[in-house]
């Protein structure tokens, strides 16, 4: 087993940081030096063998073992797709909304995952919005709104829009007492929080390696809960969703009884290898001290901009990997803040903020100080 790394060593692995400070991880994730030499590698494979197709595979299948490690699920429960519109699709099509048409959501969904359930109107489902506060979903907010005609309820570990925490746990208590199946996209924690499904008590996951796990766009990964009752057969298909993928038989339409059947086309081979090479870092950590690293800086930040006037987003005792602030321009915002290297992530009328073990207490300084700057100017 690889030796584990502390935070030093962790940063360390990534030699961008020397002269600029990412804090746009809930975009996309800072270059290692594995990520850079994956990159080579596949293009080594490519030199070397022509079309290596064993090696590809067995890359692709490294990833969704490790994957299904990192959530506490089995490999045969995860699905290799391209990203989560595509892994809330799969999940959507596979159920029958004319028995129970509800899909109950929030307004702090990312809106790639609420637009896919929108869509589902035009096969009969109805979508229901959990009230929100602006910054969060208190678990009685989908209390109100979960009742037996709902088949979905869908709610993410953490919002795109503020990072914020929302009450999953509770949730999928609720839902399921009611009948209804729980859907989680956890992209904007897997890397930097402990996952385990069962505590989670959703029926479906989706995550993938753009983002805190340190890898490419490209590639996500569907959790379904083994022995889920089939209602359909998803809608989209391909020759990986095949019992076997290689009989190449054209008349044959089967399906697997695990979670392959959620699979499509050719697997996004590179994004594999990319997502490898983040898995070989998140392994090498314990993702308590991640959470415990990484909140000591966010609620740091949060109070240091609070001090100098900042409104921000994100609301204290659920606080996630990042904090938000108010801006008229966040797009101006964040172009200034790259002229002096230090990245950042926008959306709407915030600037997200956030954090990785990768991060230390001077960036903290370097962002505060960069954002007085800003404001002076």
């Amino acid at each position: 087993m690889s030796e584990m790394l502390n935070a030093t060593q962790f940063r360390a692995e990534f030699p961008s940081l020397a002269d600029a400070v990412h804090l746009a991880s809930c975009s996309q994730g800072a270059l290692s030096s594995r990520l850079a030499y994956a990159l080579q590698e596949i293009g080594h494979s490519l030199r070397e063998q022509g079309a290596p197709w064993g090696r590809w595979m067995a890359e692709v299948g490294r990833a969704k073992e490790r994957f299904a490690r990192l959530i506490g699920a089995r490999p045969d429960e995860v699905a290799v797709l391209s990203c989560a519109s595509e892994a809330a699709y799969q999940a959507a099509s596979s159920l029958d909304w004319s028995r129970r048409p509800g899909v109950v959501t929030t307004d702090l969904e990312f809106p790639s995952i609420a637009h896919v359930w929108l869509a589902q109107g035009r096969r009969g489902a109805k979508v229901t919005v959990a009230a929100d506060t602006g910054e969060n979903v208190a678990a009685e907010a989908y209390d109100a709104v979960i009742d037996e005609s709902v088949n979905l309820v869908s709610v993410p570990l953490h919002t795109y829009r503020n990072g914020a925490r929302l009450p999953v746990e509770d949730v999928a208590r609720i839902a399921h007492a009611r009948g209804a199946r729980v859907f989680v996209d956890a992209y904007q924690g897997a890397g930097v929080v402990p996952i385990d499904v069962d505590r989670l008590g959703c029926d479906y996951l989706v995550a993938g390696s753009l983002k805190y796990l340190l890898g490419l766009p490209g590639i996500a990964f569907l959790y379904v809960r083994g022995g889920l009752e089939r209602q359909r057969d998803p809608e989209l298909t391909g020759w990986f969703g095949r019992t076997d993928p290689f009989a190449f038989d054209p008349r044959l339409l089967d399906f697997p009884a695990d979670a392959r059947r959620f699979e499509t086309g050719t697997p996004p081979v590179p994004s594999a290898y990319a997502a490898n090479a983040g898995l070989d870092l998140i392994e090498r950590v314990d993702l308590h001290d991640v959470r415990a690293h990484v909140s000591a800086l966010v609620e740091e930040l949060a109070e240091r901009l609070t001090a100098d006037g900042e409104r921000v987003a994100s609301p204290a005792g659920a606080r996630g990997p990042q904090v938000a602030i108010f801006d008229a321009d966040p797009d101006r915002l964040a172009a200034r803040l790259a002229e002096r290297r230090v990245w950042t992530a926008p959306r709407g009328d915030l600037l997200r903020l956030s954090f990785h073990y990768y991060n230390d207490r001077s960036d903290v300084d370097a962002v505060v100080d960069a954002i007085r700057a800003c404001r002076k100017a």
